[in-house]
């Protein structure tokens, strides 16, 4: 009896239960819905979303229902579910003043920033409140997207339709923030409290103002837990608590305010965000990557779940799924600092050095806001081989101590406006990028190679071998370093290594590549490139170097244009083929064909600094200086920090006459970076151009007070006084920098003005004294040859050039002017050299081409003429190159065709120089 009382005891309450959820068995849909509206009233948003599910089983055409569980489902933290809802409602007519604001949460919760700008920018809704919340919604999708001007011009719209309309006030707050006008911000937010004072947006924001500016953690969490009482079902309160305790280590507290998170908010992006962030650090990343997947099921393109799953997915040696959603992360969110260091270290990883280069910021110049950042720009450049470069960055990191309370306070709060995640993010321990024991195995090798010590950079490797084992990297570094004692074969045998561990690895592709043509196998470094792209035809990296290496061997225009291309098509949202495209034809003079590649790249690839920037040189060499300026415009937008538009703006400004538009803009390059030597070169030639050297003097001087032990001041205080004709100035400068800072450029200047000022003694004793503390500077060398050839004394440019060759062997330039010297001097061996200098660089149109006209002296004409005819082939707008085709087939005894060829140089008039030269073979005809 008690047993079957006790089970028939359960029936009322179950009874009772499904009468309350079911409207006593009304079946009546408005009154279901009247029902879950008071259920929201109540925060009660599950029972409100079984009311309302009940309601459109029995009408699934009731637009109120579908808006009210658009709404609870997204208050309950199903931005998926309510984004489905609130769109049905949309289409079935419901309000547009109510539900438009709603949709764009959810969008917005499901980090679909330009999906909402996009939609809903030109949005008009009819009352203030709803114009006012839409507009508030626009600001912080805007801002989400870096869009500075976008968030300000929404903001505005939304005071101006509701001056009090709180989520406004705070967004304002908010910037203020960003602004570090700390006081100005909680002066909004306490405007907002007077009048709600458990309004828990405004309270969540004021605790982050106090963490963030104040390092003021007891403060921050109790607003945060006024916060989460004013509202227990507000996450980001909740969410809040658990940040701050992860920030601090206090994984286990994190762990137990996480779990009373998940009882409000059960498989919400942000809950499974920290539950990632918490295994993450705990470095369970089995767990990590299976929290990660299941955010971005629910929100697949938020950047922050990219983030964190590329993150995983590199800790777990995952490269390829890495490298995938890092790449998605970055492009949706550029301001992702760990998301940025955490591709650069994947791509670097996996050997892509110039995509990891490429994915640097591009004001990495001057952004000292990371030093993480800093640290892997440095391995960048050390892998690249540019170890003063590397050096630099690693200096420029040391000197930013990331555990500095003010400078994390700074990197803080320059995350303000990034909204609720990023934030704490950015206060957090670097979880992608923090390998500081490799870090300084890096800088380590690095410091060693810059001071030539083998022995030591050698056993550094050794150690970052032993926790890098099967990764390819420090061979590639063993190589540079057995490189620097010049031990060729151990290079290759490491580089070789290398490739064993990881066939694709191109930055040792590269490096072998680099030694084939160092060697005078130009061809084989060719054949190198070309057995990659064939293994991998999607190897869009690959096909940029065989491009590189084509160009640098004189191919034909229409070969490198292929290989270009074809990266470009192997990888068509990457910015570096097209950037490399239209580089290429700017420097082929094709004009018209750069400006056309441009403007199909930014369509391709909008907003992107780098493109805008070739575009706008692009319409700056077709003439289109107002596009020009326009596209440089937008470029400082996007890098607000960066000197580099303001340069190029100058550039525009210059050419169009303005000189003082021109150093308006180089000033305010410099206000961003005060040692910026471009734009102070450019200030020096405004000033000379403007007839006031005491200006451009002074600049000099500013140059000499930043740098006092580099040669580029004096180089530019005796640029200065050699523009004004002042020699005996230049000659002073230059001296003082030679003693100051001894280089080659110096030298080679003040044996310059010295001739040019009539003391051919004391530019003699120059070259003397300089040869003799520097015997085998070849480029010092290699200048004075060409003097000497410019003066038609060829013995001394004989013997110039020989010495270089004997001190660079593999020397190109110094061999093909030797054999040009040689066939003047009438050697045997003119022919035999200007091969040599062939072999290293089979392509080389201006080597070629000497090889052609002293087989042609020698009567070789038929050989001679293939030669040339491939020249002008690869070279069709060289006039030069067309009469000396033409003067060999006069020497075949062909001289109708050297006739046609002479008929077409002498009608380009004043175009080309050599008319004199022209009319005499004409005569000789």
């Amino acid at each position: 009896m008690k047993i079957a009382r006790s089970l028939f005891g359960f029936a009322p309450v179950t009874l009772a239960v499904t009468l309350v959820l079911t409207g006593c068995a009304d079946k009546d849909p408005q009154k279901m819905v009247d029902s879950a509206q008071q259920y929201l009233d109540k925060k009660d948003n599950a029972a409100a979303i079984i009311q309302l599910k009940n309601a459109l089983q029995e009408n699934p055409n009731l637009a109120q229902a579908r808006f009210l569980l658009g709404k609870a489902l997204s208050l309950n933290g199903d931005p998926v579910g309510g984004k489905a809802e609130l769109r049905k409602a949309r289409d079935l007519g419901f309000a547009s003043e109510q539900v438009t604001p709603l949709l764009v949460r959810s969008m917005l919760a499901l980090g679909e920033y330009k999906q909402v700008t996009t939609d809903f920018d030109k949005v008009e809704l009819a009352t203030p409140e709803a114009t006012a919340d839409l507009k508030t919604l626009l600001a912080i999708a805007w801002r989400q997207q870096g869009k500075q001007e976008g968030f300000e011009a929404s903001l505005q719209q939304a005071l101006a339709a509701k001056s009090d309309h709180a989520p406004a006030l705070i967004e304002q707050a908010r910037f203020k923030g960003a602004q570090r006008d700390f006081e100005g911000a909680i002066a909004v937010l306490d405007k907002v409290l007077a009048a709600a004072p458990k309004n828990e947006e405004a309270l969540k924001l004021k605790g982050d103002i106090f963490l963030y500016s104040k390092r003021d953690v007891k403060d921050a969490l109790a607003l945060f837990r006024d916060a989460s009482e004013a509202n227990p079902q507000f996450a980001d309160a909740r969410a809040a608590i658990v940040r701050v305790l992860l920030s601090q280590g206090q994984l286990d507290l994190a762990s137990t305010e996480l779990d009373a998170l998940a009882k409000i908010a059960k498989g919400t992006p942000q809950t499974l965000y920290l539950q990632t962030l918490l295994a993450f650090q705990k470095k369970d990343y089995p767990a990590a990557r299976d929290f990660s997947q299941q955010m971005l099921k629910i929100a697949p393109n938020s950047p922050t779940a990219l983030e964190m799953a590329g993150a995983t997915e590199l800790q777990l040696n995952s490269m390829v799924q890495a490298e995938a959603y890092l790449t998605r992360a970055v492009a949706a969110a550029p301001q992702l600092k760990i998301a940025r260091r955490a591709l650069v270290l994947t791509l670097l990883r996996t050997g892509q050095t110039d995509k990891a280069l490429a994915a640097l910021p591009p004001d990495i110049a001057t952004n000292n806001s990371d030093p993480a950042l800093l640290s892997v720009a440095g391995q960048v450049h050390m892998v690249k081989g540019e170890l003063e470069l590397a050096q630099s960055f690693f200096a420029r990191a040391s000197k930013l101590d990331p555990n500095d309370p003010a400078k994390q306070t700074s990197l803080a709060v320059s995350q303000l406006m990034s909204g609720k995640t990023e934030l704490a993010m950015e206060s957090l321990q670097d979880i992608a990028a923090s390998d500081k024991g490799v870090v300084a195995d890096m800088a380590l090798i690095n410091a060693h190679l810059r001071r030539k010590d083998v022995d030591k950079a050698l056993a550094a490797i050794d150690d970052l071998e032993k926790k890098r084992a099967n990764d390819p990297m420090p061979l590639l570094l063993r190589g540079r370093a057995l490189l620097v004692r010049d031990d060729r074969a151990g290079a290759r045998k490491a580089l070789e290594r290398a490739l064993e561990i990881s066939p694709t690895y191109m930055a040792a592709t590269t490096a072998l590549a680099t030694l084939d043509v160092a060697d005078g196998k130009a061809q084989e470094a060719q054949k190198r490139f070309e057995g990659v792209v064939q293994r991998e035809p999607k190897n869009a990296q690959a096909f940029m170097a065989l491009a590189e290496i084509k160009a640098k061997n004189g191919a034909p225009k229409a070969e490198v244009l292929d290989a270009i291309r074809k990266a470009i098509d192997a990888a068509p949202t990457e910015k570096l083929p097209r950037l490399m495209l239209v580089e290429y034809l700017l420097q082929q003079k094709d004009n018209a064909a750069a400006l056309s590649n441009a403007q199909t790249a930014v369509s391709a690839i909008p907003d992107t600094p780098e493109l805008l920037d070739v575009l706008g040189r692009a319409q700056a060499a077709n003439g289109e200086n107002n596009q020009a300026m326009s596209s440089f415009n937008k470029m400082a937008g996007l890098m607000p920090q960066s000197p580099l538009p303001h340069v190029r703006m100058a550039t525009v400004h210059a050419v169009m006459k303005d000189l003082a538009a021109a150093e308006q803009s180089l000033r305010k390059a410099l206000d961003i970076q005060p040692n910026l030597l471009v734009a102070q070169r450019g200030l020096a030639e405004l000033a000379i151009q403007a007839k006031k050297p005491a200006d451009a003097l002074a600049v000099s001087k500013t140059v000499q007070k930043q740098r006092p032990k580099e040669a580029v001041g004096f180089l530019l205080e005796g640029d200065v006084q050699a523009a004004t004709k002042n020699w005996s100035g230049a000659v002073a400068a230059y001296s003082a920098g030679l003693k100051a800072a001894p280089s080659t450029e110096l030298a080679i200047k003040l044996h310059t003005v010295q001739g040019l000022a009539g003391k051919a003694a004391d530019a003699d004793r120059t070259a003397a004294e300089w040869i003799k503390s520097h015997p085998d500077d070849a480029g010092f060398r290699l200048f004075l040859g060409d003097r000497a050839l410019g003066v038609n004394k060829l013995q001394d440019a004989q013997r110039h050039y020989e010495r270089v060759v004997e001190l660079q062997p593999k020397n190109g330039l110094a061999l093909n002017n030797l054999a040009w010297v040689a066939g003047k001097l009438g050697r045997v061996d003119a022919v035999s050299i200007a091969e040599r200098a062939v072999a290293t660089a089979p392509n080389q149109p201006a080597f070629l081409d000497t090889l052609a006209m002293l087989l042609s002296e020698k009567g070789e004409h038929a050989k001679a003429l293939d030669i040339q005819k491939k020249v002008v082939a690869a070279q069709p707008n060289s006039p030069a190159f067309k009469l000396n085709l033409a003067k060999i087939h006069v020497a075949a005894g062909d001289k109708a065709t050297a006739r046609v060829l002479l008929d077409e140089l002498e009608a380009m008039g004043a175009k080309f120089g050599g008319q004199n030269e022209v009319a005499a073979v004409k005569k000789s005809l």
